[in-house]
């Protein structure tokens, strides 16, 4: 029985932009809809720490590399990606899960992403050393990415949404 990647699902379902929204991963129209709901309430409504780090990263602020917000990749809901950069930086805190993020990032890192990761104490207390950890990565992100999951290898998609308890299908929850 061959086993399908995440990687090998969005290549086969090669779905049409949903209203400009994206591909969608092979996610419902409705799954796909409420990420974008969630998402756009999660702008509204930003923690602190993000509403600082966004201060220093909209319009272009950072090596005129242009920012988006709570922004919908796949079935994932990214706190920061800088397009052009593939770069996608998440504001961590006090609570998460480890095995989880990882899991995440590697499917991330998989659709060409680079995830990287702050504190929320580091963005409160040390913004300067924040804003020169997210110029390195993008300084680097110039550089060819290399795509860490060699043909035929990878996780399974079951596998993948059983960990991060998402589904193709449904609600969001």
């Amino acid at each position: 029985m061959t086993q399908l990647t995440l990687n090998d699902h969005a290549k086969q379902t090669q779905a049409p932009p949903l209203q400009g929204r994206g591909r969608g991963w092979g996610l419902s129209a409705e799954r796909l809809a409420e990420l974008h709901r969630r998402a756009a309430d999660m702008r509204r409504n930003p923690t602190e720490p993000e509403k600082r780090l966004w201060r220093h990263l909209s319009n272009s602020q950072l090596g005129g590399f242009k920012f988006r917000r709570q922004q919908v990749i796949g079935y994932f809901i990214a706190d920061f990606v800088c397009p052009s950069a593939k770069l996608i930086v998440e504001v961590d805190g006090d609570t998460h899960d480890e095995a989880k993020d990882r899991l995440r990032d590697e499917i991330l890192s998989g659709h060409g992403f680079r995830v990287i990761r702050v504190t929320n104490t580091d963005v409160m207390q040390n913004m300067d050393g924040v804003l020169a950890f997210i110029s390195e990565a993008l300084r680097k992100a110039d550089r060819p990415h290399p795509n860490p999951s060699p043909e035929g290898e990878g996780l399974d998609a079951v596998e993948a949404q059983k960990l991060l308890g998402i589904s193709l299908e449904g609600s969001v929850g």
